[in-house]
């Protein structure tokens, strides 16, 4: 009897403290106190748990949430989703848009620089008669802005157009004698090829300057599709599967009684790599992409370099130029051969020389004194920084998951396997992390990823980064897939005659649009405007010029 009592009593004080036990582990204050930490205000949130069958997404045991609750929950992983993803890429979209706003602004300012060096140059030794005859590098330097900002512009003719203006000037100057008509400027044109007026400058000049503005050109616009290739896929919102085991993986624990427990780490990468998996498609071409924008980088540092050409630029015009003069009675007995002897002038047009019209002489611009831009001194540093950033940013999209899942973000860390949320409860999590892509996720065990359906937003990006990565390739090689010549003179530059008809809307097709660098700069001149007669006092300016700047060069 005795026996029995003791037993009894026994089974009593075991199920007293079983009860007392499930009580605590029903107690639900410490949820109602992580939700306001979190800022939701919720209005009945159990003191202890309940039956959960109304959930649909946390476990259904007995449960401290609501269905509302849970609801909530669901709309704040939303939320939370866009946030890690915008947080996690900033960096590489703030890195992005820095760079190519002072890439932008260096360019701009050394061509605006080189053409006000020169300008002020000719404009204090000459005054009046040089802003007269102006209009002839006015043009030129507007064209290359215009090139530059995405104009639709080709190297190659405008360059050859520049020249064909300065023989015409210089032809009715150096034979100012004889009346020279508009038909007989035309046959003079068409023996510039064959005499060769301005020796090898033209062609080694346009070799010079067309793969710098190339390779320029298709390095600000490689540095815009990347920063919106960042930004676009950074607002990707994610699919419902992915929002329910988001909301899983950070806010069932709430339920569970357990807000503090964090996910355990591989639990949340292969969450994470559902979740991304379009955005890991992106990591090939995003690496290509990088690789290019080096190699056109390299091309910028060394023979590329928009500096090395832009300095000298005066230089070699006015080397041209008195080469010209230096052979002016060779050409003119040879274009007098081949389009005909011109009429005489009156008595009113003057036939001296042009070393009488003018005895003064300029001093031009040492390197020295040439104007800096506000971004820099140097291109070299200045693409030195753009590359060390690239560098930092391959394998950028496969490796988010990681990014995310880190301790002071998501995940409970390094804590002890049993101590973090598995998706279910408190313990240790067991399956292996899968690999990155969309088709990986077919063995996913968190995410139901549809690998049939593609995220249209990545796939357009990932087409925008080909498109540009083939431009990039061909600026490192010198040539401009928008212009594409049969006749190149080992020139490289690729003009020719433009994009056709398929070439634009394929490019329609692409959500990344290649820039028109900024609105606000100025334009090319009128090709409508009439060029001013010409002038003896150009030819004196630029004679002069090629002197003493020949005399500097050599």
């Amino acid at each position: 009897m005795f026996r029995l009592e003791t037993t009894i009593i026994c089974t009593f004080s075991v199920l007293f403290v079983a009860v007392k036990a499930d009580f605590r582990a029903r107690n639900c204050s410490q949820v109602a106190e992580a939700c306001a930490g979190r800022g939701f205000s919720f209005t009945n949130i159990p003191l202890q748990e309940i039956p959960g069958p109304h959930l649909r997404v946390c476990p259904q045991g007995n449960t401290c949430c609501t269905q509302e609750m849970e609801d909530a929950f669901g709309q704040q992983s939303k939320l939370d989703f866009d946030h890690l993803l915008e947080e996690t890429t900033e960096t590489l979209r703030t890195t992005f848009v820095s760079r190519h706003e002072r890439f932008d602004e260096f360019f701009l300012e050394l061509l605006e620089n080189t053409e006000r060096s020169l300008h002020e140059m000719f404009q204090k030794t000459y005054g009046k008669p040089y802003l007269q005859n102006a209009e002839v590098f006015v043009n030129l330097f507007a064209e290359l802005k215009r090139y530059y900002t995405g104009g639709n512009v080709n190297l190659e003719e405008m360059l050859n157009d520049f020249w064909s203006q300065l023989l015409e000037r210089m032809f009715m100057l150096l034979n100012s004698q004889y009346v020279i008509t508009e038909d007989y400027l035309e046959c003079i044109i068409k023996y510039a090829d064959q005499l060769k007026p301005f020796g090898d400058v033209p062609k080694k000049l346009k070799v010079q300057v067309t793969r710098a503005f190339i390779a320029a050109r298709t390095f600000v616009q490689g540095l815009y599709v990347g920063r919106e290739v960042a930004k676009r896929v950074s607002k990707v919102n994610g699919t419902p599967a992915c929002l329910r085991v988001l909301t899983k993986m950070v806010y069932c624990p709430f339920c569970q009684g357990m807000p503090a427990v964090k996910p355990c780490k591989n639990y949340c990468l292969n969450v994470m790599k559902g979740c991304l998996a379009n955005q890991a498609d992106l990591n090939p071409e995003w690496n290509q992409y990088i690789d290019a924008m080096l190699l056109v980088a390299q091309r910028l540092e060394g023979p590329f370099n928009i500096e090395s050409v832009m300095g000298p630029i005066d230089v070699k015009i006015s080397e041209a130029i008195m080469i010209l003069q230096d052979n002016s009675a060779e050409v003119s007995f040879r274009v007098f051969q081949g389009c005909g002897q011109p009429k005489p002038a009156g008595s009113t047009r003057s036939a001296r020389g042009v070393s009488n019209v003018y005895s003064s002489r300029f001093r031009p611009y040492s390197p020295e004194e040439r104007p800096t831009t506000a971004a820099g001194t140097s291109l070299d540093r200045l693409v030195i920084d753009i590359k060390e950033q690239l560098k930092l940013f391959k394998n950028f999209w496969s490796n988010l998951p990681e990014a995310i899942c880190v301790e002071d973000k998501v995940t409970a860390g390094n804590v002890s396997e049993g101590e973090c949320w598995n998706g279910h409860t408190k313990s240790r999590y067991f399956p292996e992390v899968v690999k990155d892509g969309l088709t990986s996720q077919v063995n996913n065990p968190e995410v139901d990823v549809d690998i049939t359906r593609p995220d249209t937003i990545i796939r357009q990006q990932i087409m925008a980064l080909r498109v540009v990565t083939n431009k990039l390739k061909n600026a490192y090689n010198g040539n401009d897939i928008t212009f594409q010549d049969s006749n190149d003179e080992g020139s490289g530059s690729g003009s020719g005659s433009g994009c056709t008809e398929a070439c634009t809307t394929e490019s329609a097709r692409f959500a990344t649009e290649f820039p028109v660098v900024k609105a606000d700069r100025s334009g090319p001149v009128d090709d409508s405007a009439s060029l001013c007669a010409p002038s003896a006092a150009l030819l004196t300016i630029l004679t002069l010029s090629a002197q003493a700047f020949c005399q500097q060069w050599r």
